[in-house]
């Protein structure tokens, strides 16, 4: 099976994904061609060579009319007092299906855009729809999330990987004042995603770099076995103690055993003074704040009082957190820990044309199996519209 690996040992950006994928995907001169014929007016990509920590690489220069969108400012794509033009997200759409790309990868484009909107809705808490971007912003995000897209259908891979991703720290600038590291945005984007933080300071992973691998990714983990063909190095701006890039890896793995292993922390309690409607909101609390699974199982307690096992599964690095939430939103005075390790199968999006439509379907593959389900959501779309054409 074709596969790619991302490695976000030093977080991830849109131009650098850009850069480390076309290191595998073709001569230089002619994937910078096919990136400038995209047609997003006034973009224009440059594919240098770069070096970080003695190690050669690409590093893309997107300019948006001759500028290039100043490196020590977050990437904040929503509207504040001092822009002149305000964008919403259809006239986006709107420009991203006037771009010289395929059906596929023009709606790739514009899921990837939809994660970062309906991220940048919720931390500014106002609906999607009227969320308005920077128009320099808006034209740097999609000439970057364009890219990538591009690029992933000319590699086009059966599979992809992602290595746990490297958030950095401290704070950032942004448009609207200085932000903690995740930025909001990036930190909405990546609930349910394996990251990490540590001394480095910066921000290492943007809201475009944080969306593009939430989309792209079928899991989430260490490098597979694989028999790797190509290697790419996309270098970013900043230079630290570390090599500031994001390393791909293209290459084969067997039907047989791919499949990703990571660990998870399993947090447990029993309880037997809450009410059903009580444990109920509990649950939702703690699924909301980006726990992997929360479930409850019926047991039998001291004084033969009938009681519940709730148990919550999350990533290691946020068991403090979820353990204070457990704290607060149930009466246990003790929990319990576990790290468990766990096989995971593969899984990606795909879509199948169907006599009602276009289906979406999550495809979950590896270990020798490969099992494909479709969206309820789109299941039930295709129904209430047929329904209301007979």
């Amino acid at each position: 099976m074709k596969t790619l690996y991302i490695e976000c040992k030093m977080g991830a950006a849109g131009d650098m994904l850009i850069s480390a994928l076309s290191e595998i995907a073709g001569a230089s001169e002619v994937i910078q061609d096919k990136l400038n014929a995209i047609g997003i007016e006034g973009v224009r990509y440059d594919l240098m060579p770069a070096c970080k920590c003695g190690i050669t690489g690409t590093y893309t220069k997107v300019s948006v009319d001759d500028e290039v969108e100043d490196e020590d400012i977050h990437d904040d794509h929503v509207h504040g007092d001092h822009d002149h033009h305000h964008t919403t997200l259809e006239e986006i759409h709107e420009i991203i299906r006037s771009l010289n790309l395929s059906d596929k990868v023009k709606r790739d484009v514009m899921e990837v855009y939809k994660i970062i909107a309906e991220a940048e809705s919720k931390v500014h808490g106002t609906r999607v729809e009227e969320v308005h971007f920077h128009e320099v912003g808006m034209k740097d995000a999609i000439a970057d999330i364009a890219g990538v897209c591009l690029l992933m259908e000319e590699i086009s891979p059966e599979m992809v990987i992602v290595s746990p991703i490297h958030l950095g720290s401290g704070t950032v600038k942004s448009a609207h004042g200085i932000l903690p590291v995740p930025a909001p945005a990036t930190a909405s984007i990546i609930r349910g995603i394996p990251v990490y933080s540590s001394t480095i300071e910066g921000e290492l992973c943007t809201p475009t770099g944080a969306a593009l691998l939430k989309y792209f990714a079928g899991g989430f983990g260490n490098m597979p076995v694989m028999t790797v063909d190509q290697i790419g190095y996309g270098m970013g701006t900043k230079d630290f103690e570390r090599a500031n890039c994001v390393r791909v890896m293209i290459g084969e793995t067997s039907d047989k055993h791919i499949g990703v292993r990571d660990s998870i922390a399993e947090l447990k309690c029993n309880i037997d003074d809450m009410t059903g409607e009580e444990i109920g909101f509990a649950t939702e609390t703690l699924l909301n704040a980006g726990a992997l699974d929360v479930f409850t199982t019926a047991i039998g307690m001291k004084k033969n009082r009938p009681g519940v096992l709730l148990t919550v599964l999350c990533r290691e690095e946020s068991v403090n957190e979820f353990a204070e939430l457990i704290f607060a939103n149930t009466t246990t005075i003790g929990i319990r820990m576990s790290i468990e390790d766990r096989f995971i199968l593969e899984r990606h999006g795909d879509e199948i044309m169907t006599e009602y439509g276009r289906i979406r379907t999550k495809v979950s593959e590896g270990y020798g199996v490969r099992k494909v389900k479709p969206e309820y959501e789109d299941i039930a779309g295709a129904l209430r519209n047929n329904n209301k054409d007979s």
